[in-house]
């Protein structure tokens, strides 16, 4: 009994071939045929033996015999020219000369290296070293110049002229190469058979040689033409042209079969006379043999209808090439036919066939052409062919557009009559909807689109959801361009146009901008304790406000947000200033034509005046604005004083105005402005000139301007030249010091020699060396300049002559108030009184008050009083501050600092509102302490005290009391109002109807609450021991009688309300719901019920209820009924044709399949031998790559 091997079934047809091919017995996987099944051998012959070959004995196998030796790249020839046919003999110039300019001309053109050498004979040697190529040239060219020319003729046929010729003149050229000549064809149209070969003597030969030898090769040679129809020229070529390359290779003869492309029926034969012969012989048999027995018929089809013929992949014509395998189809592109080649019994099958199906499409399919503008055709397609895939799936038709670069308007649908139609259709709505849109270009700056854009994309998405057919595209961010375009439906288009418009014009006005100068050192002010005042400002009037940096020398604050907003935050700010200093605000009426000449270059003009006027603020109108009003803000007395300046200027300006620059060290600047701007302003009084010194950010430090009327500018350069000079003119002098005030000048780095020596021109002053006795002081510099200095330090002296120290007590817990944030407090009144201030070191443990205090020894100078013991009553030394100056100037810096003494008063406030005034984590008193500038002082909650203390400054007591009893008025009646918003009211409603009362996700409850502002609580259904009928209403006594009244009237509608049953076939519950309750919920807001279907597992699947008042339950019952039994028809048709629907490819193929079997394989042997594993590369190696032995555990197999 023999075993059998399964293999799966491949078959292979071979026509147009002529040859008997070897018929291959196949059984289908589900055959139920008995033929025996074949053997291992028919199935699989074996290859023939390899003949020995001696060659291939020879040399070694392997992929190595394979390579072609290497050879060199450059070669090495030796060309001897004869003394008789040298074109240059003379001996002397050898070397030289014309030969050798020539020699030099060859290596430069060719590329190769000559070397030149005389023979004893006195013949030319040359040797030319270089590749190939370049050496046949450079032997051309030494044959064409060094050597003397003959010619030659020979005659051979006309037709043989092209092959001496070759293809494109290639062998021609090579045969002028090898032979170094010059080989003259005549033309076509010439009819002499003379070729001219020009050379020397031995290339004249070869080249004649080599011609008579290509002419008696054609001598030889026949063509013959056979006429043969196209359709066998397969089979006279054979599968893959293996019986051409066959009969070319037996008879030595070359055939030329005109490609299928080429529309010629004429075969060539080109050779020897006999060897032709047998060709056209065996050619003309194959040829007559087919025509005997082979059939050209066509079958009448439209062309689109070719692709369901020919079926998916294939299939319904691999069925008819299965059967009839010697039968070729052939489908030509654009023509309603089919061709059909073959032996004559197998056509007329394959016609048959062919002809049934073609009847049977035409029957049942149809094709529809719709003319669509190509612009709209990939919005046709949709993203990766979304659209179009839909409608084919959908209908299940073809859809066929044209590519882009057709740029036709023909769309074709192919498939059945009614999908054709319906696809049709929603094209041709797709294009109409498509012709409707359009494409806008918005303009928008684009420092706006990031934020319309939004953070990650979130503002854009709302906008896309709110225009889902509108497609938004921003330009990318590189290109700097502000067209945004948006595309889609005209209206939809219009209304995102607006809606974005809107956006940009809401961007635009809360992007205002107005700059704010406020004086630096109330910067601090403005931004509050902990930021709080600057955040108050920012969040009331919704703006963005920027202050300079502290290290800035900027004064101006920046304002961003609408422009109403920006005005009240620029008031607010404004107020703080005008409230802490004696600030006034004056306008001033100067023609708008003159502002920029009174600004200057950079500002520079009205920058000197600002400074001069002690650092006044001077706003100019916005140019273009047409505005003559000029802003001055600042202390009064400075305003006054700047307004009379800037009048002033306008007034020359307008008259005559002359301007004059000088130039003067910027060591010079200071002493030539004079302490407090007093030599400058002497000068202008003098003359009625301005002069405008630069500022540390102008580039020439050195340039003065003089401005005015000609004759005042003139008299003011003359007295500042005359200033200038005086400054140049370099003396030393010397002064006596004490030695004891010495220490007073130069500590601290010497700053106060330093601010002497920017003061006054840059003079340089010497104090002698510590150690040594001296007090002489050398000053050395311009010689006004010294005497200034010499009058100055003479002035600090008598300050430190007349300098007395007094003592100021204040209890040391009032210290670190008096030094104020960072010691600002006591800075201040150190500068404005010129007097030193010295704190005394903190206590650290404070004796108790009964103890007497520590004895002191001295004298206690504040009080002036002798005692050897201390007196109980005398001050503590921590308490004492030293004041140090002129007395007058410490008397009053003593008064400046017992003025900053903080006071303390009582408030009372109720304690049950204590909580209130103190807030959230101390928020609201914090929020008090701020603005007043005081401290506030709760007393603590286990002493149920009603007394709040306020301690602070005397001038900052009265508003912070004043303040702290208005917030107190309004807790009381923020107290009252919560007495009466929490009036409770109790109603009773029966549980079933709570849902109801609350609504879908709150909905109805939420309304209540909001409109009628209470709070409604319903019981928990958790506590048994609530009352679970009844609601509880709090707010105003009056909206929650109304909440109530609006409660029981729902119950009262919901009362009236029926429920009804009724019974729906359950495979249309989907139908009804519709997506996502969609349908439903349109059926039950039209007729105002409630619709109920059962849940799954529930005992009536088909049970629906029904609640609302009796009319709307029965008209909604109507509906429902209605679209069940139009539903159900569907239904009902669907399960009918499920019944006819062909079983899943997957059902079908269950069974498990044979395969290919075969007999008597070699493992199914006597041997037993195991069957080939398939995944082994040793069993079945892959063709070209090498096979990995087997490795067993004993090493290889014997």
């Amino acid at each position: 009994m023999s075993s059998v091997a399964v293999l799966t079934q491949e078959s292979f047809a071979e026509h147009r071939s002529g040859l008997a091919q070897q018929q291959v017995k196949v059984t289908a996987l589900n055959s139920e045929e008995e033929n025996d099944p074949p053997t291992y051998k028919e199935a699989f012959p074996p290859l023939p033996e390899k003949a020995p070959c001696l060659e291939a004995a020879q040399e070694p196998a392997g992929p190595w015999s394979k390579i072609r030796p290497i050879k060199a790249s450059v070669i090495t020839q030796v060309f001897h020219v004869p003394l008789e046919e040298r074109k240059y003999k003379d001996m002397n110039q050898f070397g030289e000369g014309e030969q050798a300019k020539i020699c030099l001309d060859i290596m430069q053109k060719t590329g190769a290296h000559l070397e030149l050498s005389l023979a004893k004979d006195q013949g030319l040697s040359i040797m030319v070293s270089g590749k190939l190529e370049a050496v046949m040239k450079a032997r051309k060219e030494i044959v064409a110049r060094l050597q003397t020319q003959a010619s030659a003729t020979v005659a051979i046929p006309k037709e043989h002229h092209r092959f001496v010729i070759g293809k494109n003149g290639e062998k021609l050229q090579d045969l002028e190469l090898k032979t170094a000549t010059k080989i003259q064809i005549p033309r076509p149209d010439d009819p002499s058979n003379q070729i001219k070969i020009t050379g020397t003597k031995e290339g004249i030969e070869k080249a004649r040689h080599e011609i008579l030898l290509i002419s008696a090769e054609q001598d030889k040679r026949a063509v013959e033409r056979l006429d043969v129809e196209k359709v066998y020229h397969p089979f006279i070529a054979g599968p893959y042209n293996k019986l051409v390359s066959e009969l070319m290779q037996d008879t030595g003869t070359r055939i030329n079969i005109p490609p299928p492309s080429v529309n010629k029926t004429e075969i060539v034969f080109t050779g020897e006379k006999e060897q032709l012969a047998q060709a056209v012989a065996r050619v003309k048999k194959i040829y007559e043999e087919k025509a005997n027995s082979f059939t050209v018929s066509s079958v009448s089809a439209p062309s689109w209808l070719h692709r369901f013929i020919i079926g998916k992949k294939g299939q319904n014509l691999a069925k008819i090439t299965q059967q009839m395998p010697k039968v070729h189809i052939e489908f030509t592109e654009g023509e309603d036919k089919i061709t059909l080649e073959g032996p004559t019994e197998d056509v007329n099958v394959a016609q048959e066939q062919i002809e049934v199906m073609v009847k049977d499409l035409i029957n049942r399919m149809d094709y529809a052409e719709i003319n669509v503008d190509h612009k709209f055709h990939r919005h046709l397609i949709g993203k990766n062919g979304a659209n179009i895939n839909r409608i084919k799936d959908l209908y299940k038709v073809s859809v066929r557009i044209p590519p882009d670069n057709e740029k036709s308007n023909l769309i074709r649908i192919e498939g059945d009559p009614q999908g054709v139609q319906q696809a049709k259709k929603e094209l041709l709505e797709l294009a109409s909807r498509m012709e409707n849109e359009r494409t806008k270009d918005l303009i928008i700056e684009q420092k706006f689109h990031r934020t319309i854009i939004g953070q990650k994309g979130e503002r854009i998405r709302e906008i896309r959801e709110k225009f889902p057919e509108v497609i938004i595209n921003f330009p990318d961010p590189a290109h700097k361009s502000d067209i945004v375009q948006l595309r889609g439906p005209k209206n939809e288009v219009e209304k995102c146009t607006k809606y974005m418009q809107k956006m940009v014009a809401d961007l635009v006005e809360n992007s205002f901008s107005i700059s704010v100068p406020i004086f630096k050192q109330f910067h601090k002010n403005i931004i509050g304790k902990g930021g709080a005042n600057i955040k108050k400002i920012r969040e009331e009037s919704n703006t963005k406000i920027d202050l300079p940096a502290e290290n800035s020398n900027s004064e101006t604050i920046v304002i961003t947000g609408k422009r109403a907003n920006c005005e009240a935050a620029r008031h607010r700010i404004l107020a703080i200033q005008k409230e802490l200093a004696n600030i006034t605000e004056v306008e001033v009426s100067i023609p708008s034509k003159l502002h920029n000449s009174l600004i200057g270059a950079k500002g520079r003009f009205i920058r000197s005046i600002m400074e001069e006027c002690g650092g006044v603020h001077i706003h100019f109108p916005t140019e273009g604005s047409g505005s003559d009003t000029v802003t001055i803000r600042g202390p009064a007395q400075d305003v006054e004083k700047a307004k009379k300046q800037l009048l002033h200027l306008a007034e020359e300006k307008q008259t005559k105005s002359y301007t004059v620059d000088l130039r003067a060290k910027p060591e010079y600047h200071k002493f030539l402005i004079g302490k407090g701007g007093g030599n400058i302003r002497k000068v202008r009084d003098n003359t009625g000139a301005r002069i405008i010194f630069p500022t540390t950010e102008d580039k020439d430090q050195e340039l003065i301007t003089i401005m005015g009327t000609e004759e005042a500018v003139k008299e003011a350069q003359k007295e500042l030249e005359a200033l200038i000079k005086n400054l140049d003119n370099v003396v030393e002098d010397s002064m006596v010091v004490d030695p004891k005030h010495h220490r007073h000048f130069v500590i601290r780095r010497g700053q106060v020699l330093r601010e002497i020596a920017d003061e006054y021109g840059g003079v340089m002053v010497s104090f002698p060396r510590s150690g040594t006795q001296s007090d002489k002081v050398t000053l050395k510099g311009a010689k006004d300049c010294v005497e200034a200095a010499k009058k100055r330090i003479q002035e600090i002296i008598e300050d430190l002559e007349a300098q007395v120290t007094i003592e100021c007590t204040i209890p040391q817990k009032f210290h670190r108030s008096i030094m104020g944030p960072k010691g600002s407090r006591i800075q201040q009144i150190t500068r404005d009184y010129g007097v030193q201030i010295k704190f005394p070191d903190r206590e650290e443990n404070p004796a108790p008050v009964a103890e007497p205090a520590v004895q002191e020894n001295g004298e206690e100078g504040g009080e002036g009083k002798d005692g050897k013991d201390a007196d109980p009553s005398s001050p503590k030394k921590c308490d004492i501050i030293i004041i140090s100056g002129r007395r007058e100037k410490c008397e009053a810096a003593k008064e400046a600092l017992q003025a900053l003494v903080p006071v303390t008063i009582e408030v009372e406030v109720p304690f049950d509102l204590h909580r209130y005034i103190i807030g959230q984590k101390g928020s609201g008193i914090r929020k008090m302490m701020d603005e007043f500038e005081v401290n506030i002082q709760v007393p603590a909650p286990e002493l149920q005290s009603d007394i709040i203390t306020i301690t602070g400054l005397a001038t900052n007591l009265d508003r912070a009391k004043a303040g702290l009893l208005e917030r107190l008025k309004e807790l009381q009646a923020e107290q009252e109002d919560r007495a009466l918003r929490s009036f409770k009211l109790t109603v009773t409603v029966d549980p079933k109807y709570h849902p109801k009362i609350i609504g879908r996700k709150g909905a109805v409850i939420t309304q209540i609450r909001t409109e009628h502002e209470v709070n409604i609580q319903f019981p928990d259904k958790d506590d048994e021991s609530q009352a679970q009928d009844q609601i509880t209403i709090t707010g105003y006594e009056k909206n929650a009688e109304a909440a109530r009244d609006a409660i029981m009237k729902i119950v009262g509608e919901l009362e009236q309300m029926v429920s009804e049953d009724v019974t729906l076939d359950h495979r249309v519950h989907a139908r009804i719901i519709g997506a996502r309750g969609k349908a439903i919920r349109k059926i039950m807001d039209e007729f105002k019920v409630d619709i109920r279907f059962p849940q799954s597992g529930a005992p009536d699947p088909n049970c629906v209820t029904v609640t609302g008042l009796p009319e709307n339950v029965e008209e909604a019952i109507d509906h429902i009924l209605n679209l069940e039994e139009e539903y159900l028809a569907d239904v009902v048709d669907n399960e009918a044709m499920q019944v006819y629907m062909k079983p899943s490819s997957h059902e079908e193929s269950k069974a498990p399949s044979k395969g290919f079997v075969v007999r008597d394989a070699p493992w199914a042997t006597v041997n037993n031998e195991k069957a080939p594993d398939m995944s082994s590369s040793e069993d079945f190696p892959s063709f070209g790559a090498q096979v990995a032995p087997k490795t067993l555990p004993w090493g290889p197999k014997r």
